[in-house]
């Protein structure tokens, strides 16, 4: 049985690698869930501070995944109709299938800027800082999830 769990652990971990890329599958949750079957074989034994630890960067990346590109739109130059675009376009973007969640928040901060009054230009800029946002949101899961693959491997 030990072993299953172990096998089931390390899909998880590179299941929630996938899920840093694909939209749909919440990859740091899924990497998170496998320390934690891994925790109950006789051969992984993480601490308690290592599992909250853990916990704890699970839902900061979480939430900064959704967060981030709102801050990219800001940091381009973008107003609060382009951030709330961006935010907006998140959300919405999770409904409309893999390529919603990329096209969201880029679409989302570019339509919020030209309903603000800001000419086409600034519109894009606005729109590739929340794409550059999304980029980072994603470069952050995969640096979550590889540093709890990494984790596990240690433990064993």
């Amino acid at each position: 049985m030990e072993i299953v769990l172990l096998i089931i652990a390390f899909i998880c971990m590179v299941v929630g690698i996938i899920g840093c890329i694909v939209p749909g599958l919440p990859g740091v949750p899924i990497s998170y869930a496998g320390m934690w079957i891994a925790q109950a074989t006789e051969r992984v034994d993480f601490t308690w501070q290592e599992l909250l630890v853990w916990g704890i960067a699970t839902i900061m990346v979480s939430v900064l995944d959704y967060v981030v590109p709102a801050w990219g739109t800001k940091q381009f130059g973008g107003t609060k109709y382009g951030v709330w675009g961006s935010t907006i376009g998140v959300f919405v973007g999770l409904f409309a299938g893999p390529w919603g969640v990329v096209i969201g928040p880029l679409a989302g901060a570019i339509l919020g800027e030209l309903i603000g009054g800001k000419a086409a230009a600034e519109a894009l800029r606005a729109g590739w800082g929340s794409f550059l946002g999304l980029l980072c949101g994603t470069i952050l899961k995969l640096i979550c999830c590889g540093m709890m693959t990494v984790a596990l491997i240690q433990a064993l």
